[in-house]
């Protein structure tokens, strides 16, 4: 999924859409980090709610919040 998000980015340069970008990311972080407390993957968990945090500060920049 982020390949292909930043794939996305890499091509349009500044015409991306930011927001889909992040917004795509950070869904991610989330449906990996619930299959990492799934399998109690200590690691994993805390790696993609960093990502999570990465995302949310992501989205609150595209959305000019």
């Amino acid at each position: 999924m982020r390949i292909f998000s930043f794939s996305l980015v890499s091509w349009l340069g500044a015409e991306s859409p930011f927001m889909f970008v992040w917004s795509f990311n950070t869904v991610d972080a989330i449906l990996l980090s619930w299959c990492a407390l799934l399998k109690k993957d200590v690691a994993y968990s805390i790696l993609n709610i960093f990502w999570i945090l990465v995302g949310v500060v992501g989205l609150l920049r595209a959305c000019d919040c």
